[in-house]
């Protein structure tokens, strides 16, 4: 076996050596990565080119506008529920890009966190959440004087009781009370729900309060077929769900109108907001689609054929994370159109048409 020397014809130490191997390592290594690089610069280009000094993914003025007036409009609603309500219209962009033309930049949302048992929704019907809301009137929680500031009730607000279901987040049904309804008032209305739905649940979650953690509403389980199952006490994410869902109801719902004080016309209230929840309005856990299309399993509405406001776009190239094919010719000019349900203006139904 021969010795390596170092050029003088004395042995090389071993010091030298372990530099030369690592240097001729390092140089191959390099060589490798400027030959991949060479490879890639050869291959088809990825990202579309300028056409006529416009970049072919920039979008026209009148989609800036439509995105600025709806949050005019609707200055309630963020940039995903923004995306998601253009999506269902037929206009595919991303919440990125909603969020750089209104120059907002919001801070995601921590996730709910669970421990325990967990219970899966496989189908709708399968698992349902109901629990109580305050929802106060006009005069509010209080009164100026004893002892009327005391009490949570009629008439400084309403207890409202909610059935959604967990597979769709579809709003089941609400009952309105004066005062907070007893174990019984609750079976009851739970009973009427089953019947309006068809079927009952296999569970129901609920938390922790007197109206479910009795002996009364375990045996009106139990009578049913339904496994009960309980939020825990201060663990965040336990019923996270029907809590989720009352925030949308009071902040896009009841604290945009003047809560009416008698029960009548507040359930026309509710029944309004309930049938745009369910039928217009985007979930962000659905993936954009409503929850009636959810649960009577529909073709959601941000899968159809889009709008494509830019001219030079690549028909076969994928838009905002889709493959939804375009409706028509590129480059066609659009407006947009707010409509509202049952004429309530913090009820949208967005639609985009063509220009004329």
């Amino acid at each position: 076996m021969a010795l390596r020397t170092n050029g003088t014809g004395e042995r090389a130490r071993p010091e030298e050596t372990a530099r030369r191997f690592t240097l001729s390592m390092l140089a191959q290594s390099a060589k490798h990565r400027d030959s991949r690089k060479k490879h890639r610069r050869t291959a088809l280009p990825t990202r579309p080119r300028k056409a006529e000094g416009v970049p072919v993914n920039r979008f026209p003025d009148f989609v800036r506008y439509m995105v600025q007036r709806l949050k005019v409009l609707c200055p309630h609603m963020g940039k995903v529920k923004m995306t998601q309500m253009l999506c269902r219209a037929g206009l595919h962009l991303s919440p990125s890009t909603v969020g750089r033309i209104l120059k907002e930049e919001p801070a995601p949302k921590p996730k709910a966190q669970s421990a325990g048992r967990i219970v899966t929704a496989r189908r709708p019907d399968h698992v349902c959440h109901t629990d109580l809301t305050l929802v106060p009137i006009v005069r509010g929680f209080w009164a100026s004087w004893f002892p009327f500031a005391l009490p949570q009730r009629w008439p400084f607000c309403w207890w409202v009781g909610c059935v959604v279901d967990h597979y769709s987040r579809r709003v089941m049904g609400f009952q309105i009370f004066r005062q907070q309804p007893s174990s019984r008032a609750m079976c009851k209305f739970l009973d009427r729900t089953i019947q309006k739905a068809g079927t009952a649940p296999r569970y129901i979650i609920s938390d922790k309060g007197k109206q479910f953690w009795c002996d009364g509403y375990k045996k009106w389980c139990k009578d049913r077929g339904i496994r009960p199952r309980f939020g825990a006490i201060a663990m965040h994410g336990s019923i996270a769900v029907i809590e989720r869902f009352f925030r949308s109801l009071k902040s896009e719902g009841t604290r945009q109108i003047t809560v009416a004080s008698r029960r009548r016309d507040f359930r026309e209230q509710l029944t309004r907001i309930v049938e745009w929840v369910n039928g217009f309005r985007p979930h962000t856990y659905l993936n954009g689609r409503t929850p009636n299309e959810s649960y009577y399993r529909r073709h959601p509405k941000s899968r159809y054929p889009r709008h494509e406001p830019r001219e030079n776009w690549p028909r076969g190239s994928p838009n905002a994370g889709t493959n939804v094919p375009i409706r028509g010719k590129c480059g066609v000019p659009l407006e947009l159109e707010v409509r509202y349900h049952a004429g309530e203006k913090h009820l949208p139904i967005v639609t985009i048409n063509r220009a004329a």
